[in-house]
This record gives structure tokens, sequence and C-alpha cells, in this order.
């Protein structure tokens, strides 16, 4: 048993610096950063907003997308953090296999190429069914017609032969190399965002702030429609606007100055993405009062009413930009997490073969750019949006624990015991027990007590009566404990260009956001989310514990894992 859990625990160690690669190092910091924020202004914004407003927020979904890239914020410290201190392609599957073991990174490696496979699955079928809108079902109707519905509950009620196109145009795009797909992304982007200037701009033309101000017959907030609880569970909504940036920093090992240019790539997308969110919502919700928004198509709908021609067009246009990024963003991520994997030995090692020409991982995108071409044409995978913000979330997670445990290594430690965040006066014979398996100790319960609190909010316990709350408040203070505990550990000195402040406070914070969310989501998410990683977990075992380069490099070197040397 001992030696299974310093196999499946090992972590990943480097020979060479993080900044050598088979990749092309030729993105710049504009490149990544368009990489994000493609990925992240989807379609989402034309069709989310209209819903939040109308069901959700009202005219306050303005605050609630404030809140919710507040809270992406956290999260985007710690990637920014990570991708100036290791720069590489797998994102959260590299810095979960640098700070936390093999088997977490398997796991949270697995559980991002199914989300990227259905993410680019979905925005696939939605662009091809906006098409098929477009040309008023004339597509939909001549595949019937001549190839004939799919007449079973399992699959979708057509061949979607568009979805399967698009999906493998982007691919051929991204095969060809990775400055020349960088570039089509930039300008599909730039050309998004000038369609959302102009529709704001429209937008401001008719606003009416009479929407925003003063109340009803009824005495009923016009901005506050919903009460400002309305305003937070708009926030939980809208979080899942942000979700994407993450996907610059499997641009790691294709930066030309990765320690840079994934910091500052990271930050200019959060920016760049929350202004056109809280810009378009503002817009939206002053051309007309919020009960008379069509949920469905909030701005074409609202511009056709007041005969705006020119605005419809660019609702158009931005909208099928802003899904061919998204699309781009989920397949570029996608075979840089596989080659990753690949790279380590955990899955099949040809899927790590580069090209020679091009410098991408040519199996990696074909393969996996197949199956989800697959899935764009056979299934109706709307369903599992909650399945994919599932396993954002716990991607998040491990990446906040991961920089709260990397903090505090014992490898990178001088031991220092003035660098601590609580500076508080410990008697010696507690400061002895103070190291890094410490810090894991008390992150353990901390997560714990988060997910208490959260499942005692999400299960309406809360409300049953004082001991709910009894309860509820007892798991939160217990975190806080853990928070404190974990703070009074020495921090190590080492130099990045970017590093999250105040740590523990900032990760934890992100953590107890993400786990609060997590708690929300409905059994049926865990129950596919169960079923995925049982196979994946199939796989490691059978095949990725018995091929992991560490494990090799511990033969070789006749060395022991790093866990029982540090961790």
């Amino acid at each position: 048993m001992k030696q299974l859990l310093q196999k499946i625990l090992r972590r990943k160690r480097f020979e060479t610096t993080p900044l050598d690669t088979n990749l092309k190092r030729c993105l710049t910091t504009f490149d990544v950063t368009m990489i994000g924020v493609g990925q992240t202004i989807g379609a989402g914004i034309y069709v989310l907003t209209g819903t939040v407003i109308r069901n959700t927020a009202g005219p306050s979904i303005v605050l609630s997308f404030i809140l919710a890239g507040f809270a992406a914020f956290f999260s985007a410290l710690c990637y920014a953090e990570f991708g100036s201190r290791f720069p590489k392609a797998g994102s959260a599957y590299s810095y979960a296999y640098i700070g936390c073991g093999e088997i977490w990174a398997f796991i949270i490696g697995w559980d991002v190429v199914l989300e990227n496979m259905l993410s680019a699955a979905v925005v696939a079928r939605a662009w091809s069914g906006y098409i098929n809108v477009l040309a008023d079902n004339a597509i939909k109707n001549f595949t019937i017609h001549h190839i004939g519905g799919l007449h079973t509950s399992i699959f979708s009620d057509y061949l979607d032969v568009l979805a399967f196109i698009i999906a493998i145009v982007i691919c051929v795009i991204m095969s060809g190399g990775v400055k020349g797909s960088a570039t089509f992304n930039s300008l599909n982007g730039l050309l998004n965002i000038a369609m959302i200037a102009v529709v704001t701009i429209f937008a401001f033309i008719y606003a009416d702030f009479n929407n925003w101000t003063g109340t009803t017959a009824d005495g009923t907030s016009k901005f506050f429609p919903y009460g400002f609880s309305g305003t937070l569970a708009g926030a939980a909504s809208c979080f899942f606007s942000f979700i994407g940036f993450d996907g610059l920093a499997t641009a790691g090992e294709e930066a030309k100055d990765p320690v840079k240019a994934i910091p500052k790539a990271t930050f200019y997308c959060m920016g760049i993405v929350t202004t056109v969110y809280v810009l378009m919502s503002s817009a939206i919700s002053l051309i007309a009062p919020y009960t008379e928004i069509d949920p469905d198509a909030a701005f074409v709908s609202a511009f056709k009413d007041r005969g705006a021609q020119i605005p419809v067009i660019c609702v158009t246009i931005g909208a099928i930009c802003g899904m061919t990024g998204s699309m781009f963003g989920c397949l570029f991520a996608l075979p840089r997490c596989v080659y990753a994997m690949a790279e380590d030995g955990l899955i099949f090692k040809f899927f790590s073969i580069v090209n020679p020409r091009t410098k991408v991982p040519i199996y990696a995108i074909a393969v996996f750019g197949l199956m989800t071409a697959i899935m764009a044409a056979l299934f109706n995978v709307e369903t599992l949006v909650d399945f994919l913000s599932s396993g954002t979330l716990m991607a998040y997670s491990m990446v906040a624990v991961c920089v709260i445990v990397l903090r505090y290594r014992q490898d990178y430690s001088n031991d220092n015991r003035e660098n601590r965040f609580f500076k508080l006066r410990i008697p010696n014979w507690i400061m002895k027990f103070t190291n890094t398996r410490s810090v894991v100790a008390g992150l353990i319960p901390m997560l714990f007590g988060f997910a208490g609190f959260g499942i005692c909010m999400s299960s309406g316990f809360w409300s049953s009566g004082w001991a709910g709350k009894a309860c509820a408040i007892l798991f939160l203070l217990f975190a806080c404990c853990c928070i404190i505990w974990i703070g009074l550990h020495s921090q190590n000195d080492d130099v990045l260009t970017f590093k999250v402040p105040f740590v523990p406070i900032l990760p934890a914070f992100s953590l107890f956001l993400n786990t609060m969310m997590l708690a929300n989501l409905d059994y049926l998410v865990w129950i596919r989310f169960g079923i995925w990683l049982a196979v994946g977990l199939g796989i490691y075992f059978l095949y990725g514990m018995h091929h992991s380069l560490e494990g090799k490099k511990e033969k070789q070197l006749h060395v022991p894992p790093i866990l029982t040397e540090k961790f």
C-alpha cells in the first residue's frame, strides 16, 4: 500500500528548465490574450444576458457581471502565478502534477479533456443551429430529407453535418501551425469586439435611463426587481461566462516569453472580458424594460422593435465570430492538454508526437478533433452544460490548492519564520509541526469545512431553523481556523514575475467560491462525473501508472519519489 501511494502521489520533477519544449515558441502576449478572449467571449453574451435579465436579476445584471468577474479574478490570480512559475502546455493538469501529485493531475487532466471536447461540440452545434436559423431551417430540412433523422433518444433528431464540418475546419486551420491559427483567431476576436462596440453604441443611442431609476406601480425597484438576492443569483449564472480564460494557460509552451506573457495575458483577458460584459449588459437593460426583453434573442428582438437593422446585422456577425472564437479556444486547449499527458506517459505516447514542420501535436489534434466533430454531429449535448461547469470549477479549485501547497513547500523554503502571513508568537514545540505536510493537513479539513457550509446552504438546511444555521456557521468557522493554521507556516522566498498576494487568504477565498458553486450542482452531474472518472481511473491504473515518465526516472536513477523526499 505504501508503494502504491508513493506511485500515485509522486510529483513531476524537471531535469531541464521548464522553458524547454518541442513546440514552437512564436506567440506574443497579444496572441495569448486573444486566445483567452476568444474562448471566453463566445455566443453566451448574446444569449445568457437576456435570460439573466428577464428571469433572475433584471437591470442589476450589471452588478452581477461585476461580482462574477470579481470571483473569477481570484482564480485568474492563481493561474497567473503558475503561468509564471511553470509555463507548460497542460495548464491545470501540469500545475496539479507539480503541486499535488500524479493521480490528482490525471483526474484533472482527464476532466479538462472531456470539458474541452464537450464545450467544442456544444459550440459547433450552436454555430450550426445559428446558421440554420438564418437559412430558415433549410439546412436541417435538406439533411433530414436526404439523409434521414436519427430516431432515438440517445442521439439528436438529425445528423448535424454542418457542425461536423466546422469542427473539422477549425482543426485543419490549427494543424497548419500555431502562429497562423493564432492570427486567424486574433482577427476573428477583433472582429467580434468591433461588432460588440457597434452594438453597444447603438444600444446607448436608444437608451432610456428610466428603465434603471425609480419604481414600478407596485413599488418594486426597477434596478433590483428581484432584490439583491436576484443579483447574487445572477452573479452565479454569469460566472460561467468567464470560463475560458484558463485556456490561454495552455499556450505556455508556445509563447515567446511565457514567464511574462501568461500573467499579463491573463489580466488583460479578464479586464477586456469584464468590460465587454458590463457594457453589453448595461446597454440591453437600458434599451427596454426588463419585462419586455426576449430571453432567447435579447439584442435582436430589442433592435428589431426599434427598426434598427445595422445593429441586428452586427449581432449576427458578432455571434458567429464569438462562437468561432470559443470553438477555436476549446480545440486549441484540448490537444495541448492531451499532448502534456502523453508526454508524461499517462496516456498513449503517440499523442505527444509533434509535426516537425508545423511544430504542433498533430495526432492529438486529429484524433480528438475528429471525436469532437463526431460528437457535434450526433449528440445533443446541451444537457451537459452543468457537467462542463463542474469540470472547470474543479480545475480552478485544484490550481488554488496548488498555489497554497507550493508557497509553503519545504524544497523551496529557507525556513524564515518571519515570512509568515499571520505573525503570531507561537511556542517552539508547536512550530516543530509546521511543515509542508501540516499545510496539507490544514488544507484537507478546510475543504471539508467549505463543502459542509456549501451543502448546508444549497440543501435548504440553513433555512430549517437555528440548528441548520449553527451547523453552517460551525463549518465555516472550522474552515477559517484551518486557514489561520496554514497562515502560521513560513512561506518560501522564490522569485517570480508574479505571485498571488495575501496567501493563503486569496486562494482560500477562491476555493470557497468554487466550492459554493459546486455544492449547488444537481446530483445527476455528480453521477455523470463519477462514471467518467471511473473510466479515467481504469486507464490510469492499467496503463498510465505503469508507463509514467516520472516512474521510469525513479527506476533509472534509483531515487525515491519526491513525495517521500520532501512532501
